[in-house]
């Protein structure tokens, strides 16, 4: 599931955003001022970034420009009521990938994040080498050991999908629990420790590192 982070202090409209793309199989991480967001950032994974402007706090121009100096490249789109050139200038120089003008239609939000994440998965070499006789393919989300297909559980799968994505970065409890289940299910810790035996008994004991009291690293 593609991970958003949203940052909106405009109440009524974030709701409104956020159970629109919820709706739509995203899972959307809501934000009111830059400096929750930053702090968002530096506790998850994020996929897409959608950030307005004028917010409490650092605006949404320096907070990007901030955030690309620092090596953080996630896809980024500008919603905001600012229209006139030099702020369409500003925006695509701070790091956006894309701005759209309030007042917005939802699709057309939808269609512009579409657009991301086709170019996330095209960037991304679909098949991963693990190991001389393991491979993963990102966008199939199979799994094959000796050119034979494992068959695994769709979280399984999912989790599998999240640390190859982040190999050799720790990835948190939080983090997992939002991705590899919905957003209207209740996570399980039992069934997470499942997964992880499940996944270590397939690919091997020492490729999936538990990090004390934080989450697991994938190691390739």
């Amino acid at each position: 599931m593609i991970k958003i982070l949203y940052l909106e202090d405009d109440l009524n409209l974030s709701n409104t955003v956020v159970e629109f793309l919820e709706e739509n199989h995203f899972n959307v991480t809501p934000t009111y001022t830059s400096k929750e967001a930053l702090d968002k950032l530096y506790e998850n994974n994020f996929d897409i970034l959608i950030l307005d402007v004028n917010v409490p706090g650092q605006n949404g121009f320096d907070l990007l420009k901030d955030l690309r100096e620092a090596n953080i490249t996630t896809p980024t789109i500008f919603t905001t009521s600012l229209n006139s050139i030099d702020d369409l200038d500003k925006g695509y120089e701070s790091g956006a990938d894309d701005y759209l003008r309030k007042p917005f239609a939802l699709h057309e939000l939808l269609l512009r994040i579409n657009v991301l994440v086709k170019r996330l998965y095209n960037n991304q070499s679909s098949t991963i080498k693990i190991n001389s006789n393991i491979l993963y393919n990102i966008n199939t989300q199979e799994l094959s050991i000796n050119n034979t297909i494992v068959n695994l559980k769709n979280k399984e799968s999912e989790l599998l999908k999240l640390l190859i994505q982040h190999k050799n970065e720790c990835v948190i409890f939080d983090t997992i629990y939002h991705t590899v289940w919905s957003y209207d299910e209740v996570f399980s810790e039992t069934s997470l420790r499942t997964y992880i035996k499940n996944l270590r008994k397939i690919l091997g004991k020492e490729m999936i590192i538990s990090i004390k009291k934080q989450g697991y690293k994938f190691v390739i």
